[in-house]
């Protein structure tokens, strides 16, 4: 995907300090924070939504949350705890067309719904 924004972070043609990496994914700081720590776990692989996951992503997909997990861990939320979001299209959230789990924590944050 040429026009794709985490694409062009994922292959260091727009700079972002990566705070992880792996073969399979990067872990960046979200530029606009929504609590005081907020990391995105964003795969290499292109995939536009939640919707066009298939069976083929399920180990990438469980692989994203481990590297969540590890990095809560690292940044001391871990037992305090956090929360872990994909938003899934427009009304869902979705603001770049790119899979990306958020890890939020840093304060005790409202339940939903």
């Amino acid at each position: 995907m040429t026009d794709c924004l985490f694409c062009k972070i994922i292959n260091k043609e727009i700079p972002s300090e990566f705070v992880y990496e792996d073969e399979q994914v990067v872990v960046i700081n979200d530029i606009n924070p929504q609590a005081p720590i907020h990391q995105l776990v964003i795969p290499k692989k292109h995939i536009a939504s939640i919707n066009d996951c298939n069976v083929e992503d399920t180990f990438l997909l469980g692989h994203m949350i481990q590297t969540a997990k590890n990095q809560a861990k690292k940044l001391g939320i871990g037992e305090p705890g956090y929360r872990l979001i994909f938003n899934c299209n427009n009304d869902g959230g979705q603001e770049v067309y790119h899979i990306h789990l958020h890890l939020l924590g840093g304060h005790k944050l409202g339940t939903l719904g």
